[in-house]
């Protein structure tokens, strides 16, 4: 057989096995599409967007309200009380307070570690300048935030952490189970009396151990070294990071129920947690999507997490506030190990 005859007959063996996983296919041709679409949906191109400004109510509230209402590069969301507001820009939701004070220039308050901060201050001065036609410009009182637990490396950090949770509750768990199958130990275990359950609980245990020493290293790193607050209680901080363990656990178990390859796994692993990276608020609020996703938003495992987390971190809160979150993570456990547990096979 001459060297092109070789070739061909090799090449053409390979495109056949290829064409033959479905797998392969997928994640070759159809998750690409996917992927950009995500993106391309989260990134898209929507020209100078308006920066969010935070107005809060009172004495000359409206008069503000209707000079930066002119400048359309400025989107004004009102707010009864400041600390409301305040949250909100703690937590990247909005770029920039501004606080009528009676007989005072108003109050600016805003990040200027954050870009989208600086610029919401510069758009503001220009409204409120522009306003005067041509005299000197309104005073106003500029405050850039630097109170730990208001800035943006304060919303950030509870996002890592939940992101982190989510990476070792499915990774850790759901590639383990994928390369049991692929060296074909499930097959002795099909069996021995053992229950499925406690073959899942072995993962998710040993899992835990893992983590708690992650989520102390993290939480040491934060706390010393980038001054990050943890106003909550310690208990309350492990038992939202506790029930984000089982909540992602039960996802990567249900991921690996069926799949027979490690590249398989790895493809849905990444398809599950591409939507969370993006829309649960861990680099920006998840209150900048348009208004019609953000219930669906909220419904995800990671954006609940994070929402408990940055609650504990930022606010202090307590099992009591944070309740719907921990309610939403706990369903989450439950639907997905319960799933998991009737898919599973051995083979």
């Amino acid at each position: 057989m001459n060297r092109a005859r070789e070739l061909y007959e090799l090449t053409r063996v390979r495109v056949l096995l290829f064409v033959r996983e479905p797998e392969a296919l997928f994640w070759v041709f159809l998750f690409p599409i996917v992927l950009a679409a995500v993106l391309g949906f989260a990134f898209r191109s929507r020209g100078v967007q308006p920066a969010r400004v935070a107005l809060v109510e009172g004495s000359g509230a409206e008069e503000l309200a209707a000079v930066l209402a002119k400048d359309p590069f400025v989107e004004v969301v009102r707010f009864a009380v400041r600390d409301e507001a305040a949250r909100k820009l703690a937590r990247a939701a909005v770029d920039l307070v501004i606080e009528p004070e009676p007989g005072s220039p108003p109050r600016l308050t805003y990040d200027s570690q954050r870009p989208e901060g600086e610029n919401a201050r510069v758009r503001v001065r220009r409204a409120l300048d522009l306003a005067q036609r041509g005299d000197d410009g309104v005073p106003v009182r500029e405050i850039s935030v630097q109170e730990k637990g208001s800035r943006y490396l304060d919303f950030l950090f509870p996002g890592l952490l939940g992101m982190n949770v989510m990476g070792t509750g499915m990774w850790g768990i759901g590639f383990a189970i994928a390369d049991t199958r692929r060296r074909k130990f499930l097959k002795r275990l099909l069996v021995t009396p053992m229950r499925r359950s406690s073959f899942f609980l072995s993962f998710i245990l040993a899992r835990l151990v893992f983590l708690v020493f992650e989520l102390t290293v993290l939480g040491l790193f934060g706390r010393w070294i980038l001054g990050v607050p943890l106003r909550g209680s310690l208990a309350s901080f492990a038992l939202v990071a506790l029930l984000g363990a089982f909540a992602f656990a039960g996802m990567g178990i249900l991921v690996a129920s069926r799949v027979r390859t490690i590249e398989a796994v790895s493809g849905l692993m990444n398809l599950v947690m591409m939507p969370m990276w993006l829309g649960s608020g861990v680099f920006f609020s998840y209150e900048r999507f348009p208004a019609a996703l953000q219930p669906v938003l909220r419904a995800l495992p990671l954006t609940a997490l994070n929402d408990a987390l940055r609650g504990v971190y930022l606010d202090g809160d307590g099992p009591r506030a944070i309740a719907m979150e921990l309610g939403l993570l706990a369903a989450w456990a439950v639907l997905t190990f319960g799933i998991a547990l009737r898919i599973f096979r051995w083979e």
